[in-house]
Protein backbone atom coordinates (compact mmCIF):
# COMPACT_ATOMS: atom_id res chain seq x y z
CA UNK A 1 0.00 0.00 0.00
CA UNK A 2 1.32 3.45 -0.94
CA UNK A 3 2.34 5.65 1.96
CA UNK A 4 1.54 9.36 2.03
CA UNK A 5 4.62 11.58 2.28
CA UNK A 6 2.74 14.77 3.21
CA UNK A 7 -0.73 15.76 4.33
CA UNK A 8 -2.50 19.10 4.29
CA UNK A 9 -5.34 20.77 2.43
CA UNK A 10 -6.02 22.45 -0.90
CA UNK A 11 -7.21 25.97 -0.19
CA UNK A 12 -8.96 28.40 -2.53
CA UNK A 13 -11.66 30.91 -1.72
CA UNK A 14 -13.42 29.61 1.40
CA UNK A 15 -12.99 25.99 0.33
CA UNK A 16 -10.50 23.68 2.06
CA UNK A 17 -10.06 20.12 0.81
CA UNK A 18 -7.94 17.87 3.10
CA UNK A 19 -5.55 15.81 0.96
CA UNK A 20 -2.56 13.47 1.16
CA UNK A 21 0.45 13.59 -1.15
CA UNK A 22 1.86 10.44 -2.76
CA UNK A 23 4.87 9.96 -5.02
CA UNK A 24 3.87 9.42 -8.66
CA UNK A 25 7.16 7.96 -9.88
CA UNK A 26 9.35 4.99 -9.04
CA UNK A 27 12.84 5.62 -10.38
CA UNK A 28 14.53 2.53 -11.79
CA UNK A 29 18.11 3.78 -11.54
CA UNK A 30 20.79 1.09 -11.42
CA UNK A 31 23.01 1.97 -8.45
CA UNK A 32 26.64 0.97 -7.93
CA UNK A 33 28.80 0.73 -4.82
CA UNK A 34 32.35 2.06 -4.82
CA UNK A 35 34.83 -0.78 -4.24
CA UNK A 36 38.60 -1.05 -4.07
CA UNK A 37 39.97 -2.71 -7.18
CA UNK A 38 41.54 -6.04 -6.36
CA UNK A 39 39.77 -7.17 -3.19
CA UNK A 40 36.33 -5.56 -3.62
CA UNK A 41 36.45 -3.81 -0.24
CA UNK A 42 33.78 -1.11 0.22
CA UNK A 43 35.06 2.48 -0.01
CA UNK A 44 33.83 5.04 2.52
CA UNK A 45 33.96 8.83 2.13
CA UNK A 46 35.04 11.08 4.98
CA UNK A 47 34.59 14.80 5.50
CA UNK A 48 38.03 16.33 5.90
CA UNK A 49 39.27 19.91 6.23
CA UNK A 50 41.35 21.18 3.33
CA UNK A 51 43.78 23.05 5.60
CA UNK A 52 45.04 20.10 7.66
CA UNK A 53 43.35 16.99 6.21
CA UNK A 54 41.71 16.13 9.55
CA UNK A 55 38.26 14.55 9.63
CA UNK A 56 35.45 16.95 10.65
CA UNK A 57 32.50 15.55 12.68
CA UNK A 58 29.05 16.42 11.36
CA UNK A 59 28.13 18.60 14.36
CA UNK A 60 31.14 20.84 13.66
CA UNK A 61 30.12 21.62 10.07
CA UNK A 62 28.49 25.00 9.31
CA UNK A 63 27.09 26.42 6.07
CA UNK A 64 29.02 29.11 4.24
CA UNK A 65 28.22 31.13 1.11
CA UNK A 66 31.24 32.02 -1.07
CA UNK A 67 30.72 35.66 -2.07
CA UNK A 68 34.33 36.03 -3.34
CA UNK A 69 37.18 33.56 -3.96
CA UNK A 70 37.89 31.82 -0.62
CA UNK A 71 35.75 34.36 1.28
CA UNK A 72 32.57 33.12 2.95
CA UNK A 73 29.56 34.42 4.83
CA UNK A 74 28.76 31.81 7.50
CA UNK A 75 25.21 31.16 8.71
CA UNK A 76 24.45 29.22 11.87
CA UNK A 77 21.81 26.50 12.05
CA UNK A 78 19.58 28.84 14.07
CA UNK A 79 19.87 31.60 11.46
CA UNK A 80 18.98 29.17 8.70
CA UNK A 81 16.05 27.82 10.73
CA UNK A 82 14.64 31.35 11.14
CA UNK A 83 14.68 31.80 7.36
CA UNK A 84 12.91 28.53 6.59
CA UNK A 85 9.38 28.92 5.18
CA UNK A 86 6.59 28.40 7.70
CA UNK A 87 5.52 24.80 7.79
CA UNK A 88 2.01 25.49 6.55
CA UNK A 89 -0.20 22.51 5.75
CA UNK A 90 -2.03 24.42 3.04
CA UNK A 91 -1.69 24.14 -0.71
CA UNK A 92 -2.77 27.66 -1.56
CA UNK A 93 -4.14 28.03 -5.07
CA UNK A 94 -3.05 31.33 -6.63
CA UNK A 95 -4.61 31.13 -10.09
CA UNK A 96 -6.40 28.89 -12.58
CA UNK A 97 -4.84 28.81 -16.06
CA UNK A 98 -4.99 26.86 -19.31
CA UNK A 99 -2.58 23.92 -19.41
CA UNK A 100 -1.28 25.05 -22.81
CA UNK A 101 -0.17 28.32 -21.19
CA UNK A 102 2.45 26.47 -19.11
CA UNK A 103 5.58 25.49 -21.03
CA UNK A 104 6.72 21.95 -20.06
CA UNK A 105 10.15 23.36 -19.19
CA UNK A 106 8.62 24.59 -15.92
CA UNK A 107 7.52 21.14 -14.73
CA UNK A 108 9.66 19.19 -12.24
CA UNK A 109 8.43 16.33 -10.01
CA UNK A 110 4.98 14.69 -10.28
CA UNK A 111 2.87 13.52 -7.32
CA UNK A 112 -0.65 12.23 -6.71
CA UNK A 113 -3.08 13.98 -4.38
CA UNK A 114 -5.60 11.75 -2.63
CA UNK A 115 -8.52 12.79 -0.40
CA UNK A 116 -8.06 12.62 3.35
CA UNK A 117 -10.73 10.99 5.53
CA UNK A 118 -14.06 12.79 5.22
CA UNK A 119 -12.98 14.92 2.22
CA UNK A 120 -14.12 12.57 -0.54
CA UNK A 121 -17.07 14.71 -1.66
CA UNK A 122 -15.16 18.01 -1.78
CA UNK A 123 -12.25 16.23 -3.52
CA UNK A 124 -14.53 14.76 -6.22
CA UNK A 125 -16.09 18.19 -6.70
CA UNK A 126 -12.69 19.78 -7.36
CA UNK A 127 -11.68 16.99 -9.76
CA UNK A 128 -14.89 17.37 -11.78
CA UNK A 129 -14.75 21.18 -11.78
CA UNK A 130 -11.18 21.15 -13.13
CA UNK A 131 -12.14 18.57 -15.77
CA UNK A 132 -15.11 20.51 -17.08
CA UNK A 133 -13.41 23.91 -16.96
CA UNK A 134 -10.26 22.40 -18.54
CA UNK A 135 -8.12 24.47 -16.19
CA UNK A 136 -4.97 23.88 -14.15
CA UNK A 137 -4.57 25.26 -10.63
CA UNK A 138 -1.28 27.04 -9.93
CA UNK A 139 -0.51 26.84 -6.22
CA UNK A 140 2.17 27.32 -3.54
CA UNK A 141 2.98 24.93 -0.69
CA UNK A 142 5.86 23.94 1.59
CA UNK A 143 7.42 20.47 1.32
CA UNK A 144 10.58 19.40 3.20
CA UNK A 145 11.30 22.96 4.42
CA UNK A 146 11.21 24.39 0.91
CA UNK A 147 8.53 26.47 -0.74
CA UNK A 148 7.32 25.07 -4.06
CA UNK A 149 5.27 26.30 -6.96
CA UNK A 150 2.95 23.58 -8.26
CA UNK A 151 0.38 22.76 -10.92
CA UNK A 152 -2.69 20.75 -9.91
CA UNK A 153 -4.73 18.97 -12.57
CA UNK A 154 -6.95 15.89 -12.84
CA UNK A 155 -5.89 12.53 -14.27
CA UNK A 156 -8.99 10.40 -14.51
CA UNK A 157 -10.62 10.63 -11.07
CA UNK A 158 -7.39 11.55 -9.27
CA UNK A 159 -5.68 14.90 -8.79
CA UNK A 160 -2.02 15.21 -9.72
CA UNK A 161 0.37 17.80 -8.34
CA UNK A 162 3.54 18.64 -10.26
CA UNK A 163 6.14 20.88 -8.66
CA UNK A 164 7.32 23.68 -10.93
CA UNK A 165 10.42 25.80 -11.40
CA UNK A 166 10.14 29.48 -10.60
CA UNK A 167 10.50 31.93 -13.46
CA UNK A 168 14.03 33.04 -12.53
CA UNK A 169 15.20 29.41 -12.49
CA UNK A 170 14.51 28.97 -16.19
CA UNK A 171 17.10 30.28 -18.64
CA UNK A 172 15.65 32.25 -21.52
CA UNK A 173 16.56 31.01 -25.03
CA UNK A 174 17.53 34.59 -25.83
CA UNK A 175 20.34 34.38 -23.27
CA UNK A 176 21.87 31.42 -25.12
CA UNK A 177 22.22 32.89 -28.62
CA UNK A 178 25.98 33.22 -28.41
CA UNK A 179 26.37 29.61 -27.23
CA UNK A 180 23.67 27.78 -29.20
CA UNK A 181 24.47 29.43 -32.53
CA UNK A 182 28.26 29.61 -32.27
CA UNK A 183 28.99 29.73 -36.00
CA UNK A 184 26.00 31.48 -37.54
CA UNK A 185 22.33 32.18 -37.12
CA UNK A 186 20.08 29.54 -38.69
CA UNK A 187 18.81 30.53 -42.12
CA UNK A 188 15.19 30.40 -43.18
CA UNK A 189 14.52 26.92 -44.64
CA UNK A 190 13.63 26.37 -48.27
CA UNK A 191 9.85 25.94 -48.71
CA UNK A 192 10.22 22.59 -50.52
CA UNK A 193 12.42 21.26 -47.71
CA UNK A 194 9.95 22.54 -45.12
CA UNK A 195 6.98 20.89 -46.86
CA UNK A 196 8.89 17.61 -47.15
CA UNK A 197 9.91 17.73 -43.47
CA UNK A 198 6.28 18.31 -42.46
CA UNK A 199 5.20 15.35 -44.59
CA UNK A 200 7.81 13.15 -42.90
CA UNK A 201 6.63 14.30 -39.45
CA UNK A 202 3.01 13.63 -40.42
CA UNK A 203 3.83 10.15 -41.72
CA UNK A 204 5.54 9.26 -38.41
CA UNK A 205 2.83 10.79 -36.21
CA UNK A 206 0.90 8.47 -33.88
CA UNK A 207 -0.85 8.54 -30.52
CA UNK A 208 1.41 8.79 -27.49
CA UNK A 209 1.77 5.36 -25.87
CA UNK A 210 4.18 5.56 -22.88
CA UNK A 211 4.78 1.79 -22.77
CA UNK A 212 6.38 1.91 -26.23
CA UNK A 213 9.40 3.79 -24.91
CA UNK A 214 11.87 1.82 -22.81
CA UNK A 215 15.11 2.71 -21.04
CA UNK A 216 17.28 0.65 -23.42
CA UNK A 217 20.50 1.63 -21.64
CA UNK A 218 19.20 0.33 -18.30
CA UNK A 219 17.99 -2.91 -19.91
CA UNK A 220 21.37 -3.48 -21.57
CA UNK A 221 23.18 -2.62 -18.32
CA UNK A 222 21.10 -5.12 -16.30
CA UNK A 223 21.65 -7.76 -18.99
CA UNK A 224 25.40 -7.13 -18.85
CA UNK A 225 25.41 -7.38 -15.03
CA UNK A 226 23.40 -10.61 -15.16
CA UNK A 227 25.78 -12.18 -17.69
CA UNK A 228 28.85 -11.15 -15.71
CA UNK A 229 27.28 -12.48 -12.49
CA UNK A 230 26.75 -15.82 -14.28
CA UNK A 231 30.39 -15.85 -15.33
CA UNK A 232 29.65 -15.48 -19.03
CA UNK A 233 32.10 -13.85 -21.43
CA UNK A 234 31.21 -10.29 -22.38
CA UNK A 235 32.02 -9.07 -25.90
CA UNK A 236 31.86 -5.35 -26.62
CA UNK A 237 29.82 -4.45 -29.68
CA UNK A 238 31.26 -1.86 -32.08
CA UNK A 239 29.23 1.34 -32.23
CA UNK A 240 29.17 4.21 -34.69
CA UNK A 241 27.93 7.72 -34.09
CA UNK A 242 25.32 9.00 -36.58
CA UNK A 243 26.71 11.68 -38.85
CA UNK A 244 24.89 15.03 -39.15
CA UNK A 245 23.01 15.64 -42.38
CA UNK A 246 24.73 18.44 -44.32
CA UNK A 247 22.71 21.26 -45.84
CA UNK A 248 23.17 20.22 -49.51
CA UNK A 249 21.93 16.70 -48.64
CA UNK A 250 18.81 17.78 -46.75
CA UNK A 251 16.36 17.34 -49.63
CA UNK A 252 17.78 13.97 -50.67
CA UNK A 253 17.70 12.70 -47.07
CA UNK A 254 14.11 13.88 -46.62
CA UNK A 255 12.95 12.28 -49.87
CA UNK A 256 14.68 8.99 -49.08
CA UNK A 257 13.29 8.93 -45.52
CA UNK A 258 9.76 9.66 -46.72
CA UNK A 259 9.99 7.01 -49.44
CA UNK A 260 11.22 4.43 -46.91
CA UNK A 261 8.36 5.18 -44.50
CA UNK A 262 5.73 4.99 -47.25
CA UNK A 263 7.22 1.75 -48.58
CA UNK A 264 7.21 0.18 -45.13
CA UNK A 265 3.63 1.31 -44.51
CA UNK A 266 2.48 -0.24 -47.78
CA UNK A 267 4.34 -3.46 -46.96
CA UNK A 268 2.93 -3.57 -43.43
CA UNK A 269 -0.62 -3.04 -44.74
CA UNK A 270 -0.26 -6.05 -47.02
CA UNK A 271 1.23 -8.23 -44.32
CA UNK A 272 -1.27 -6.98 -41.78
CA UNK A 273 -4.21 -8.07 -43.90
CA UNK A 274 -2.71 -11.48 -44.51
CA UNK A 275 -1.82 -12.03 -40.86
CA UNK A 276 -5.09 -10.64 -39.55
CA UNK A 277 -6.78 -13.82 -40.72
CA UNK A 278 -4.53 -15.87 -38.43
CA UNK A 279 -5.22 -13.54 -35.46
CA UNK A 280 -1.80 -11.88 -35.29
CA UNK A 281 -2.54 -8.63 -37.10
CA UNK A 282 -2.04 -6.34 -34.12
CA UNK A 283 1.47 -7.66 -33.43
CA UNK A 284 2.43 -7.33 -37.09
CA UNK A 285 1.20 -3.77 -37.19
CA UNK A 286 3.18 -2.71 -34.14
CA UNK A 287 6.35 -4.41 -35.44
CA UNK A 288 6.04 -2.83 -38.87
CA UNK A 289 5.64 0.62 -37.36
CA UNK A 290 8.76 0.06 -35.29
CA UNK A 291 10.74 -1.14 -38.29
CA UNK A 292 9.57 1.78 -40.43
CA UNK A 293 10.89 4.25 -37.86
CA UNK A 294 14.20 2.40 -37.60
CA UNK A 295 14.62 2.22 -41.38
CA UNK A 296 13.74 5.87 -41.77
CA UNK A 297 16.38 6.84 -39.23
CA UNK A 298 18.91 4.55 -40.92
CA UNK A 299 18.31 5.92 -44.39
CA UNK A 300 18.50 9.55 -43.31
CA UNK A 301 21.69 9.07 -41.34
CA UNK A 302 23.33 6.43 -43.53
CA UNK A 303 24.38 4.63 -40.33
CA UNK A 304 22.79 2.33 -37.79
CA UNK A 305 21.76 3.60 -34.37
CA UNK A 306 23.59 2.56 -31.25
CA UNK A 307 20.78 0.42 -29.92
CA UNK A 308 20.30 -1.51 -33.16
CA UNK A 309 24.03 -2.08 -33.49
CA UNK A 310 24.23 -3.57 -30.01
CA UNK A 311 21.20 -5.83 -30.44
CA UNK A 312 22.54 -7.22 -33.72
CA UNK A 313 25.97 -7.83 -32.22
CA UNK A 314 24.39 -9.84 -29.43
CA UNK A 315 22.38 -12.07 -31.74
Amino acid sequence: MARAIWSGSISFGLLNVPVKLYSAVSKQTVRFRELREGDGSRVKHKRVAESDGKEVPYEKIVKGYEYAPDQYVVLTKDELADLEPQRSRAIEIQDFVDLDDIDPIYFEQPYYLGPDAGAERAYALLVQALKESRKVAVARFVLRNKEHLAAIRPMGDVLTLTTMRFHDEVTSPGDLDGDVFEDAKPKKPDQRELDMAKQLIESLTSDFQPDRYRDEYREELLDLLERKADGKEVVSAPTEEPQPTKAPDLMAALEESLAAVRGDEAESDGKGKAKAKSGSGSKSSSKSKSSSRSKSSSSSNGRKSRSRGKSKARS
